[in-house]
């Protein structure tokens, strides 16, 4: 059996700032050997060359080390960074540690679900894999991994998935050339869309949520969906690292998940949608002061719409040759989801492509239950 869940989310101050996770840690509402997953917001470019991913990763495992977790255990933490806050967008890390046992009461229902969390990696990506039927697959793999090791056996119960994949790089992609092979694309930023897209359809497939898609079909197929995947990439690593959040029966803890999804970027409906299927009663026509504490966090992604429009509106978002749609859009559904929560620090990651119905994107929400 899981262990139970302790999730908390914490400012980040400056670029290095890890006192937040420190002062978790001396206060002993976490331990340093029970951190299990951190997935966070940094303030850089959330491009290609954003350091801040590897500045912010550097400072919380160092902080995990110091407070007396094993170096090589801390290198095996998914520390997942979605770097660029744009619009109001606030720097934060979201912390998942395991409860020691006898550390909650186990639940008065054996039947009632809590939050639980599992991880793993996948194989090595070859470049030339990335947005292809390899890199579908080998996700797909991982993400079964994560799900057995949180204690989940039916999908049902898994509410996000957030994953860190490798983009293409000048490097890789001459290393593959060297070997023979051509890569999905040559351009770099764009691979970014190209390596989240594929890992996406990684996650559906290992969910049934899609059959395996053939290699044409990927960034171009945008029915083809998973309603719970969230994927960030970057150049730190060569595989794909994968974090299964869910519910599982007899765990115990505070708290609880659940999902949905906006339908475009103004669909603030879609965020509250998740929240009371996380678990939490709201009205009608609720507001941020109904959340009353409770809301944890909001993991969202979004994609300008293919079609350029939002409810039949134009926009300008992907003629735009100045600011790049991915630092637009993020900023405006950051706007729409601060506004839902009263809270900027939220988590809203760019570059949606099959995560969620095109021009829109999956949400899933964490609450505290008590």
């Amino acid at each position: 059996m899981p262990h139970a869940i302790e999730v908390r989310k914490v400012p980040i101050h400056s670029v290095a700032d890890a006192s937040e996770l420190e002062r978790l840690l001396d206060e002993g509402v976490l331990e340093a050997s029970r951190v299990v997953a951190i997935i966070g917001k940094t303030e850089g470019n959330g491009g290609v060359n954003d350091y801040t991913r590897i500045i912010a990763d550097r400072a919380f495992r160092e902080v995990l080390v110091a407070r007396g977790a094993a170096p090589e255990a801390v290198a095996q933490v998914p520390i997942v960074w979605s770097g660029g806050t744009d619009g109001v967008i606030s720097p934060h890390a979201t912390i998942f540690a395991t409860l020691p046992e006898g550390a909650v009461e186990p639940p008065r229902d054996p039947q009632e679900k809590r939050l639980t969390v599992g991880f793993a990696m996948s194989e090595v990506l070859a470049p030339e894999e990335i947005g292809r039927a390899g890199m579908v697959t080998k996700v797909a793999d991982a993400v079964r991994v994560a799900m057995e090791r949180a204690g989940i056996s039916d999908p049902a119960d898994v509410h996000y998935v957030q994953t860190k994949t490798p983009l293409l790089t000048l490097s890789t992609i001459a290393d593959a050339k060297a070997r023979g092979h051509d890569v999905f694309t040559e351009d770099t930023l764009y691979s970014m869309d190209v390596s989240n897209g594929g890992t996406a359809l990684g996650v559906a497939v290992a969910l049934g949520e899609i059959e395996m898609p053939a290699d044409e079909q990927v960034l171009k197929d945008r029915s083809l969906y998973s309603s719970v995947a969230s994927c960030s990439s970057g150049v730190e690593l060569d595989r794909a690292q994968v974090v299964v959040v869910g519910n599982a029966a007899g765990v115990g803890g505070r708290y609880r998940i659940g999902h949905s999804v906006m339908r475009d970027a103004l669909d603030a409906d879609g965020l509250w949608e998740a929240i009371r299927d996380a678990g939490l009663d709201l009205p009608e026509r609720p507001h941020h002061s109904d959340l009353d504490g409770r809301l944890v966090n909001l993991f969202l992604k979004c994609e300008a719409s293919q079609d350029g429009t939002v409810r039949g509106r134009r926009n300008a978002m992907l003629d735009d040759s100045d600011v790049h749609w991915h630092r637009q859009i993020k900023a405006a559904v950051g706007g729409v989801t601060a506004a839902v929560t009263g809270d900027p620090a939220v988590f809203v990651s760019v570059s949606a492509a099959h995560q969620g119905p095109d021009g829109g994107g999956p949400v899933a929400a964490i609450v505290d239950l008590g």
